[in-house]
């Protein structure tokens, strides 16, 4: 009786590439929200990813590349779900969710450690045009004529520094503060 299974075919070495990046990505967001800038050292990130210091070093040569690169790859697939939603019905409940868990801890991290450290500051700036750029782009397509540009600048900000506020509260007294400002913020942001 012979075999009639076969081995799976073979990756090419682009696909390898992608994998490998991937992880590595991946594993920087964890070790970013886990352990912070700070901690986060490349050596912990290829440990975490499961790939030899070299193939991280191949990838990305330096941690400030790793992180923003890790940072600008979790904002895309963000971007890409935040674009899904229901355009009719996405309130400003959606703009405070994009500014939680995971990517907008990571980002935070990066924030803070760049104000000090001039090569992460210099690598960051281009991060933020890009993730500021595609915001202004996903709010013009969502919400369209239901809020001013300017309007729509004002939210993010308020989004941004709520989620920083949302840090030091407890689940029970974010859902409460949403419950009183969001329907003063949305009337607010229509009305101009």
């Amino acid at each position: 009786m012979s075999d009639t299974t076969t081995a799976p075919p073979r990756r090419t070495q682009a696909e390898r590439t992608a994998t490998t990046r991937a992880r590595l990505l991946d594993a920087a967001i964890d070790v970013l929200v886990d352990l912070g800038y700070a901690r986060a050292s490349t050596q912990e990130i290829a440990r975490r990813a499961g790939v030899s210091r070299g193939a991280q070093l191949h990838h990305f040569p330096t941690r400030e590349a790793l992180v923003v690169a890790a940072v600008e790859h979790l904002v895309e697939r963000r971007l890409a779900e935040f674009l899904t939603v229901d355009r009719e019905a996405a309130g400003l409940e959606l703009l405070l969710d994009a500014f939680s868990g995971p990517l907008f801890h990571a980002a935070l991290e990066l924030w803070v450690a760049a104000r000090t450290d001039p090569s992460l500051h210099a690598a960051v700036l281009p991060l933020e045009r890009k993730v500021t750029e595609a915001l202004e782009l996903g709010g013009r397509e969502i919400y369209g004529d239901r809020m001013s540009p300017a309007a729509f600048e004002l939210s993010i900000e308020l989004a941004r520094g709520m989620a920083v506020s949302a840090i030091l509260r407890t689940p029970r007294e974010e859902k409460d503060m949403r419950a009183r400002l969001l329907p003063v913020w949305e009337k607010a942001v229509t009305e101009a």
